[in-house]
């Protein structure tokens, strides 16, 4: 790298820009790099979907409420900016399937909705023996023929019979992305599960062979921690610890990008407020639908117009803990499209993180809309919570208003990786690289929704960055 200072405009301020600028600054100190990087945030905060409330005693999560333990970038990344003594993991109790007006326990051994151990599958009452036996086809079923790409519910259908895949499978993967299973793509979303029928031929026996065995824990009594976790004071502290340690005056907030053109010497970023700024290397970690417009003059971008979003909410509801006369013993539960309930899914929060709730109070945290179900999200908060309201009342016997309410709405938030996904990511990128040298995409629109997938495309972003000045 020469001596001449570059200098790397990072698009977007959600978890992806923000580790980008992290550790792009990172290395331009410990190495004496001579890099400038500028992070551009349309809004007047940082953090994207990242949003906590913290308010009477409670921390309520407006958008994530955690991050997978066993995917390390996330607890490197807090440990990092020093909050990695402030995470704490989530309570594994029992969660449920609702399916026609009934909360049935989640088998015993089931790994997103596929079965590992037989017995729970056997005796547990979400399916009926015809779809039990149909599922146990899966046994004597040859692998599928090699596919460049399929429907997570073709793939399952295939396997497992419809039943399965309505009352398990579908109400667990739609939730994690709000979306289709019948439009999603397999290969960008679950590609171990086709890995694993195609070397085992069976789904669930492969699944059981590749599922290492559950280390027994040395406290067999009281609270078992789960596989995720979250900062104590919320993910927003996260957020907050990461800004505190980028340079100061390189973040711009309330900043709109209009426009990039190429030049002979880089890139042209014009925004909203009239300034220009120049850059030799960009990282475009904004959503998808806005890359065809501030690169209007490149029309491979376009391609990401055929990627739908998804419009979702969800309502934190707080009551004294004598409100709730009907109490569950779990931490929540996901709905089949088969119940007549408009939520998608609950999480008990006072059991399924303590730390988030007074003693004696109760949190709930229910959510809605999905793929072909998303006209919810835009009636008022006092719609939606009379709503939610009801189809809680059908679980529990709630007697008494809630005293803190706080609804969150995500418009066209949630990207669909649909049936094409990477062939078309790559067809992108592709001429990103040819076209446009120095310019890098990421971010939850591209190679992964959690927040530690975006954290790996911000590391790997980094490293781009630095390949493309040596």
């Amino acid at each position: 790298m020469s001596e001449k200072k570059r200098r790397v405009v990072i698009l977007g301020g959600g978890i992806t820009g923000l580790t980008t600028a992290f550790y792009l600054q990172k290395e331009a100190r410990e190495k004496n790099l001579p890099l400038e990087i500028i992070l551009v945030e349309a809004s007047h905060r940082l953090g994207g979907k990242i949003q906590t409330v913290v308010k009477d005693g409670y921390v309520i999560e407006r958008g994530p409420d955690s991050f997978l333990a066993r995917k390390k970038s996330a607890s490197r990344l807090a440990e990092e900016v020093g909050i990695g003594d402030t995470l704490v993991s989530n309570t594994a109790g029992k969660s449920y399937v609702l399916v026609k007006e009934r909360l049935h326990p989640m088998p015993g051994g089931s790994i997103m909705g596929i079965p590992t151990q037989i017995g729970p599958f056997i005796t547990t009452g979400l399916f009926s023996l015809t779809g039990k036996m149909r599922a146990a086809a899966d046994f004597v079923m040859p692998k599928s023929d090699p596919a460049q790409d399929q429907s997570l519910g073709y793939f399952f259908r295939r396997r497992l019979g419809d039943e399965v895949v309505e009352n398990l499978i579908e109400p667990l993967l739609s939730g994690i992305y709000a979306g289709d299973i019948d439009q999603m793509s397999l290969m960008s979303t679950f590609p171990q599960f086709y890995e694993v029928e195609q070397k085992y031929r069976s789904l669930v026996l492969g699944m059981k062979k590749a599922t290492p065995a559950p280390k027994k824990s040395p406290q067999s009594k009281g609270s078992k921690k789960g596989m995720f976790l979250t900062p104590k004071a919320g993910l927003q502290s996260f957020v907050d610890a990461i800004e505190e340690r980028l340079e100061p005056g390189t973040v711009l907030k309330g900043q709109r990008v209009e426009k990039v053109k190429k030049t002979q010497t880089g890139y042209e970023i014009s925004l909203n407020s009239g300034e220009l700024l120049l850059a030799e290397s960009i990282v475009a970690t904004v959503p998808h639908q806005i890359l065809p417009t501030i690169f209007a003059d490149y029309p491979f971008f376009n391609e990401f117009k055929k990627v739908p979003s998804t419009s979702v909410a969800n309502v934190a509801l707080a009551f004294p803990k004598e409100a709730i006369a009907n109490d569950i013993d779990g931490t929540g539960f996901v709905v089949s499209r088969n119940s007549d309930y408009t939520i998608t899914a609950c999480t008990w929060g006072h059991k399924k993180w303590p730390h988030s709730c007074p003693d004696d109070k109760v949190l709930l945290r229910c959510f809605v809309g999905r793929a072909g179900d998303e006209t919810i999200v835009e009636l008022s908060d006092d719609e939606i919570v009379k709503i939610v309201l009801e189809d809680m009342n059908k679980t529990m016997d709630i007697t008494m208003e809630p005293e803190l309410v706080v609804v969150s709405r995500w418009k066209n938030a949630m990207p669909q990786y649909t049936v094409g996904h990477k062939e078309r990511l790559a067809k992108v990128t592709e001429q990103v690289k040819q076209q446009l040298p120095g310019v890098f995409i990421a971010g939850a629109s591209f190679e992964g929704l959690g927040l530690p997938d975006c954290i790996d495309q911000g590391e790997a972003a980094v490293e781009k960055v630095l390949q493309f000045f040596n």
